[in-house]
């Protein structure tokens, strides 16, 4: 076992350890606290809010998953080749626009709560799974789906049986960016009602309490930093198993 994998295990169990019993960390913050604040965020349950938070975030990165990698396809086929600007177009929209104007456009048609926070997250991930999408179905060697067409294989069947698996290590790294991009995005989603870790950072900055802020912000950087990771190493191993190069745009 490499003292990396040993690193993060650690990181992982200590995580766990902090969210199930909190009050066992109350040393560490206190120093932050002043004019007997509360020291560990007693508006809720941080396990619960982090369940809630990762919930949020792969809901919205299925769904833009489905339609990126769906629009990526499309245009990939020689009947969908004439759609590509319009795709681009439409995956571009998430990032020309902040989320949080997302969010207050949302929230007249949706109301409060999760919903505008998910439509907000899809529409920011559109775009790295969808151009790692394109670049994994668009750079595979023409050798290889020569090769297939030579055996008499369908579009479909060259699709699904060998352009899809040799460009999933790509696809993946899409994934991975924007699934790390929605964790630390979805913290806004509390603005607006959604019950996500933004709760615990927006709670200390009103009450200038920098114990509680500390406790939002380094649960969602270690949830990002070890999904990263875990990502990664998925990908590496798909990588090494197809025998592609790394062609990720990450």
């Amino acid at each position: 076992m490499s003292i990396g994998l040993v690193i993060r295990l650690l990181v992982l169990a200590l995580l766990v350890a902090f969210l199930v019993s909190p009050e066992s960390f109350a040393f560490v913050f206190e120093p932050l606290t002043k004019n007997n604040q509360p020291v560990i965020y007693n508006q809720g349950s941080l396990l619960d809010l982090t369940l809630n938070h990762l919930l949020i975030v792969a809901i919205a990165t299925a769904l833009a998953t489905t339609v990126a990698v769906g629009l990526a396809i499309l245009v990939t086929r020689p009947f969908g080749a004439e759609f590509l600007p319009l795709s681009r177009s439409l995956a571009n929209v998430g990032q020309t626009f902040p989320p949080v104007a997302v969010l207050a456009l949302a929230v007249p048609m949706l109301g409060f709560g999760t919903a505008p926070t998910l439509v907000a997250l899809f529409l920011y991930g559109l775009l790295p799974i969808f151009e790692n999408t394109l670049t994994g179905l668009t750079g595979l060697p023409p050798t290889v789906t020569e090769a297939a067409r030579g055996m008499g294989m369908t579009g479909r069947q060259r699709l699904v049986r060998v352009e899809l698996p040799l460009a999933l290590p790509v696809i993946l790294a899409g994934i991975r960016l924007s699934t790390v991009i929605s964790l630390a995005t979805a913290t806004i989603g509390s603005t607006v009602a959604a019950r996500t870790l933004g709760e615990v950072i927006i709670a200390g900055l009103l009450s200038s309490n920098t114990a509680f802020v500390l406790q939002g912000g380094l649960i969602v950087g270690t949830l990002a930093v070890l999904i990263y990771d875990g990502l990664s190493a998925i990908e590496r191993a798909l990588t090494r198993r197809t025998g592609q190069g790394a062609r990720a745009n990450a």
